[in-house]
């Protein structure tokens, strides 16, 4: 790819989450403005501002966090909203540096990734979504259509496979999960396949019955590979704003979690909750999404997120 496409293309997306963030930074910045036109920071502008941030669900951590930085410089001295959105976006690119990790792949065959994630986050389009990256990428990849319990989502595994010319192994509704992933694994090994993608459950109204499913899907793979899965991703939904909170700690209960794919922020105003989950948690953002197409799931950057979220 030439410098000037990869530029193009760079351009290309900066636009799209910018405008898949729109809502959640229109919230944000719509509030900061109707707080103040130029005028002195004094104690009231700053509470004020706090609770305009914890409103647009970046978490009362966090927003104390900016308020604190804020206050440190400019207290008691003129300050207009540009200036308060350029500071709020170079703090919130301090917490998220740390967190921007694209899945990087070993050189296995397969690198074995298990994803989670509750029904309707959209785990089975994210799964779909890597497989024609990874597969454009030169890639073998492999599906396993791990939700055995939902009809629709190994029926949509398959569209997803057809797609991207990729094999999806499938079992007819209510087989055993862990049964059709060390099937898979095995196969996938024998194929000499580099990525194989697990799909999985997500029913937490029977939040045992589903963590016994999971901890059986890991130990029954790591019988043929001990070091499988190699990622797990959870997949959050960002327009459940704070409710994404439990599901991290729900999921991170049940299986070891390596790392975030945010979906949806496009359809949300409370995409300030990435923020908050990168303060709290510390996990690894592996992917974020902000449309149905496949280039709208990206590998997550902290600088350019901080800047959209803020509208800069």
């Amino acid at each position: 790819m030439s410098e000037q496409t990869s530029e193009t293309e760079k351009r290309g997306w900066f636009a799209r989450l910018k405008s898949g963030l729109s809502r959640t930074s229109t919230r944000i910045t719509g509030s900061i403005t109707g707080i103040f036109t130029k005028r002195k920071l004094d104690r009231e502008l700053l509470d004020e501002l706090e609770e305009a941030l914890i409103a647009a669900d970046l978490g009362p951590a966090t927003a104390a966090r900016l308020i604190k930085v804020l206050a440190k410089d400019r207290f008691d001295k003129e300050i207009d909203e540009g200036e308060v959105r350029e500071i709020f976006a170079a703090e919130i690119a301090d917490i998220l540096r740390p967190v921007a990790h694209p899945l990087t792949l070993k050189p296995l065959h397969p690198h074995v990734i298990l994803v989670v994630g509750v029904n309707g986050s959209g785990k089975t389009t994210t799964i779909g979504k890597f497989a024609k990256q990874y597969q454009a990428q030169g890639k073998k990849v492999m599906l396993a259509a791990g939700d055995t319990f939902r009809a629709a989502a190994v029926e949509q595994l398959k569209i997803w496979g057809e797609r991207s010319n990729v094999p999806v192994v499938a079992r007819e509704t209510g087989s055993d999960a862990a049964g059709l992933a060390y099937d898979a694994l095995a196969r996938a090994r024998a194929e000499g396949i580099d990525v194989l993608l697990i799909d999985t459950a997500g029913r937490l109204q029977n939040k045992a019955g589903l963590m016994e499913e999971l901890a059986k899907i890991i130990r029954v793979i790591k019988k043929i590979d001990p070091a499988t899965p190699h990622d797990c991703l959870l997949v959050l939904d960002a327009t459940t704003g704070q409710n994404a909170h439990s599901q991290v700690e729900i999921f991170k209960e049940m299986c070891q979690v390596t790392g975030l794919v945010v979906t949806k922020l496009d359809g949300s105003a409370k995409g300030g909750v990435l923020v908050a989950l990168a303060e709290k948690f510390k996990l690894p953002v592996v992917s974020i999404g902000v449309g149905e197409g496949v280039d709208d799931l990206r590998p997550f950057e902290a600088e350019v997120f901080a800047r959209s979220l803020m509208g800069l």
